[in-house]
């Protein structure tokens, strides 16, 4: 199950794309299985060398009852320095967001697919929303 990010493509040009894993507690698994999460308003920042999935909401989950998670805490990311450093120079030299673009399962391990975006203008959302419209005028008179 992919939950994907559709707002980032919208709001971002999105520059270079990376993976990484994710410290989760079990009931926060079980949710993510089901596809109960949204990355709609989510941003990732760099704190101390180590980088934080802030305002990802992954519903509780109904079983777990008492040992349930917070549905919007800051989760870990789990990156080689390497990759934490590259990350932290980019976000420093400005316009540059952070943004996860989705959340999957690869091997049995959950990963989160991280962008390095930079924020669209408002003429950018508009030629993009007139592009999608006069594509599916065509996918239209194609297929009828």
């Amino acid at each position: 199950m992919t939950i994907k990010n559709k707002k980032a493509f919208f709001n971002y040009h999105v520059e270079e794309r990376m993976e990484a894993g994710i410290v989760l507690t079990g009931s926060e698994v079980k949710s993510l299985r089901e596809g109960k999460a949204n990355l709609v308003d989510s941003y990732a920042t760099v704190k101390n060398g180590e980088v934080w999935l802030l305002k990802v909401n992954i519903s509780p989950y109904p079983p777990a009852a008492a040992n349930n998670h917070l549905p919007t805490r800051s989760r870990k990311l789990l990156l080689h320095a390497e990759q934490i450093e590259k990350i932290n120079s980019k976000l420093e030299q400005g316009g540059l967001t952070l943004v996860p673009l989705a959340l999957y399962f690869k091997q049995g391990r959950a990963k989160v697919e991280l962008g390095l975006c930079r924020g669209k203008k408002k003429y950018d959302k508009r030629e993009t929303l007139k592009k999608r419209e006069t594509d599916r005028a065509i996918r239209r008179v194609l297929k009828g």
